[in-house]
């Protein structure tokens, strides 16, 4: 009885060791994988590359932004003073008077200027 099992076991032996190439046989080759086609871009889809630059511009601008706001907010507040404002303790007078004494205005105008102010 053994005699008449090793032709059996011999025969399933070789059908698993040769099933798994019978298979591969059956698959698609490789062969064209890297020949052009739709799935190198030639048949669409190159108009969703331009999201790429677009994402580029937007990251920056955000970053610049967030350097500008954090800058601002390390320097503190802002002292400036209005340039056509008299620092405190100057009146108005004082200035009129500088100005005639630099020249800028004749005796003329120093005196409606000064009627004006009501001193």
């Amino acid at each position: 009885m053994q005699k008449a099992l090793i032709p059996i076991f011999a025969a399933a032996s070789a059908a698993l060791i040769l099933a798994p190439g019978a298979v591969l046989a059956q698959a698609p080759s490789d062969a064209d994988r890297y020949a052009y086609g739709p799935h190198m871009m030639w048949g669409g889809g190159w108009y969703a590359m331009i999201f790429g630059p677009l994402f580029m511009i937007l990251f920056l601008a955000v970053l610049i932004a967030a350097v500008v706001f954090l800058a601002r907010w390390a320097g503190g507040p802002w002292q400036t003073v209005p340039p056509h404002h008299a620092p405190p303790g100057r009146t108005p007078l004082d200035i009129l008077k500088e100005r005639f004494a630099r020249g800028e205005i004749d005796k003329d105008e120093f005196e409606e200027r000064r009627r004006v102010l009501g001193e």
